[in-house]
């Protein structure tokens, strides 16, 4: 057992433009950046973390045909745990983010809104923490 308290499923995805969207990752939703590697436009990979605990993983497209890796751009979804949505999504309208669908409650009492990215991706955030695990 590690005493590393970070996740162990980390969300992935590709961006044509990765530098520009770790910025609005930033900007927009407020993950913050742990670390950024490679040089110039190119990034080889980053990690993000969520306030609430988590993170996600991104780097730039294009890395070759032997990338085993080889996401498109704007492939990838993810719902997001937050506290509080409205302000959150109006943090991400001012960002730029697309607005998919503004905050709304669902029928199993969580508070929901989607966006989109630059890159085309989806974000879901809301307040369903999910449910217990058996046992827990």
């Amino acid at each position: 057992m590690t005493d590393n308290p970070a996740p162990q499923v980390w969300p992935t995805l590709r961006a044509g433009d990765a530098r520009a969207l770790i910025a609005f990752l930033v900007d927009a939703f407020g993950f913050e950046e742990v670390v950024v590697y490679g040089s110039g436009d190119r990034v080889d990979h980053c990690q993000l973390a969520w306030p609430a605990g988590g993170g996600i993983m991104l780097g730039s497209a294009g890395r070759g045909p032997d990338d085993p890796w080889s996401l498109p751009p704007g492939t990838f979804g993810a719902y997001v745990v937050a506290d509080d949505i409205d302000a959150l999504h109006e943090r991400a309208a001012k960002a730029g983010a697309e607005i998919v669908r503004p905050p709304y409650d669902t029928d199993y009492g969580s508070r929901d809104f989607i966006a989109r990215d630059p890159e085309g991706n989806l974000w879901s955030f809301g307040t369903y923490r999910g449910e217990p695990r058996p046992g827990s």
